[in-house]
């Protein structure tokens, strides 16, 4: 869904989001979003660790 967007629908997206939450927050909103992104990329790069060692063990056994 996210390829479809294109230039345009970006901007329309920041535009809305400038009006809706006004440009005192727009930096504290992307922080936050940064942080949980990141978050997620730490648990996501742990699970698959996590899976490999498993597999790499069960094959062992």
């Amino acid at each position: 869904m996210l390829q479809n967007i294109g230039v345009p629908g970006l901007i329309l997206v920041l535009v809305i989001a400038l009006i809706i939450f006004g440009p005192s927050k727009l930096p504290e909103i992307g922080r936050a979003f940064g942080t949980t992104l990141k978050e997620f990329k730490k648990s996501t790069r742990e699970l698959v660790s996590d899976e490999e060692k498993k597999s790499e063990k069960d094959q062992i056994n």
